[in-house]
């Protein structure tokens, strides 16, 4: 187990890890603990945040160091999925020219687009939670929460939808996994994250995750149409997608809570 939990922090950020056999047999549960990445970069973004809620510290600088945070503690993994897939949907071709564009590592002109896109939304959240009244630093718990809340969903679909291709990364951790163990663990936590965003704030934290809910069902909706299955770019994008839906989320359902 602790192998498994080596890989799935070596694999999913960059924080120094130990070296270990990525063996078959060790990757047998390491979408167990890609919610405990998540967890991490919570951690990292909410003591941030206790430190950058300063008048000494501009609203600017402070969003921009909480937007990137997510991205530094995971090396861009989940964003390098956004990309291709994005640039995959907008080619509009067939399913199998589709999946061929997701192994090009070269990104193109929609990738590039909507990265501006989602780092100025991301951004504007980031803001209007700074600017969020007394229960702010609740309200950043809730969103600290919901990347423990994206993984663990997106560990879930690993091993509960349909598979795209029989081979990459997804395929290989998930063809490895013990899937029911992975399913229950996993629907584990992404409950008790749903509980902890809801019990920071109430209305806020059910709101945003309800809207990760929403991104799920969408996630499965849009990969069997235009994918028939998921791969390991397009968990990439949910994970991005749906952070992105619940900070954006925090912020609407916290200001019409009066926060």
């Amino acid at each position: 187990m602790l192998a498994a939990c080596i890989i799935a922090f070596a694999m999913y950020s960059r924080i120094p890890m130990l070296r270990v056999d990525w063996s078959r047999e060790n990757m047998r549960y390491v979408l167990c603990f890609f919610p405990l990445v998540g967890a991490a970069v919570g951690g990292i973004y909410y003591l941030a945040a206790c430190f950058l809620v300063s008048p000494e510290v501009s609203k600017i600088a402070a969003a921009a160091v909480l937007t990137v945070i997510p991205i530094l503690v995971t090396g861009g993994i989940h964003m390098d999925g956004f990309l291709d897939t994005i640039d995959a949907r907008r080619s509009y071709a067939p399913k199998e020219k589709k999946l061929e564009i997701l192994k090009d590592p070269n990104s193109g002109a929609f990738a590039v687009i909507y990265a501006c896109v989602w780092f100025l939304l991301y951004y504007a959240a980031q803001a209007q939670l700074l600017d969020a009244g007394c229960g702010r630093m609740r309200l950043f718990g809730a969103v600290a929460a919901g990347f423990v809340y994206s993984r663990a969903l997106s560990g879930f679909a690993a091993v509960s939808f349909k598979g795209a291709k029989k081979s990459g990364l997804l395929a290989s951790f998930s063809d490895g996994a013990q899937k029911r163990t992975v399913r229950i663990v996993t629907a584990g936590f992404a409950v008790a994250a749903a509980a902890a965003m809801t019990a920071l704030q109430p209305f806020a934290g059910a709101a945003a995750a309800a809207a990760g809910l929403v991104v799920f069902f969408y996630y499965r909706w849009m990969a069997y149409r235009e994918f028939d299955g998921i791969t390991g770019d397009l968990a990439g994008y949910f994970v991005q997608v749906c952070e992105l839906a619940i900070g954006i989320m925090a912020v609407i359902a916290g200001r019409a809570a009066g926060i």
